[in-house]
């Protein structure tokens, strides 16, 4: 059997992605075994992992990433979405979009 190696994050790849989401109020992070959880007003959005941002696959995530592909954060998980952490227009409607779907 093939084990996949995760690795952890590093802190310019979380400073990247804050930038990315400098737009979004209350956006914030906590380190978590050398990875990063996103929060959004308190709430968990997503997080870093083996620097990739990935998203909770919530129904408006998915309507606005239909394409986006699904990924393992870390080997037991959930599969979250892999989206397009450059566009920042996606980034500005995608993360309220989550948050207003988490309880």
């Amino acid at each position: 059997m093939i084990k996949e190696i995760f690795m952890a994050s590093n802190k310019e790849y979380l400073e990247f992605v804050l930038n990315q989401l400098s737009e979004i109020e209350d956006i914030s992070y906590r380190a978590m075994m050398g990875e990063y959880i996103i929060y959004c007003k308190g709430k968990v959005i997503g997080g870093i992992y083996d620097n990739r941002f990935l998203v909770k696959p919530t129904k408006s995530a998915k309507e606005l990433m239909p394409d986006a592909p699904y990924e393992l954060p870390y080997e037991g998980a959930k599969e979250m979405l892999l989206p397009d952490i450059d566009n920042r227009d996606l980034m500005s409607a995608l993360i309220p979009a989550v948050y207003n779907e988490l309880k």
